[in-house]
């Protein structure tokens, strides 16, 4: 079954206030799906507000107009899904794999987290546009 069960969608600049906005959306698109067990919620939220913290704290704008961060969330039965996207951004700068925790580098730790946390990550580069989408199966069914 691939049918969408809830969804919420956000976009606006790309700013400290949209992370509470983003997760708010999370916070009430989990009242419309209460079978979404308490732990995929809270690994899917973090990876989620990581990926959104992330474009906020360093995507510069590819030209005159700032950075809009943009999340798109679907639930299905058993199938958690988020696009995270940099809308009018530069691409991302440095190599796209995670630091591993013994290193000392200071970039690259918020994917590390992000992979942790969900399923699968994917990036991809369309006119301007940088997004990440993030799955997590989930890990009990309705």
């Amino acid at each position: 079954m691939t049918d969408v069960l809830a969804s919420r969608s956000f976009r606006g600049p790309a700013a400290g206030d949209a992370i509470e906005a983003v997760h708010n959306d999370l916070d009430s698109l989990w009242l419309d799906v209460p079978f979404v067990s308490d732990m995929d919620k809270m690994t899917f939220t973090t990876a989620v507000i990581e990926s959104a913290s992330n474009i906020v704290q360093h995507a510069q704008p590819a030209g005159d107009r700032g950075v809009e961060l943009g999340v798109e969330t679907t639930v299905q039965q058993a199938m958690l899904q988020a696009r995270v996207s940099a809308y009018h951004a530069k691409p991302p700068f440095g190599p796209m794999e995670p630091a591993t925790p013994g290193e000392e580098a200071e970039s690259g730790r918020g994917l590390a987290l992000i992979e942790a946390l969900v399923t699968t990550v994917t990036f991809e580069r369309q006119d301007g546009t940088n997004t990440w989408v993030l799955s997590r199966t989930s890990s009990q069914d309705a």
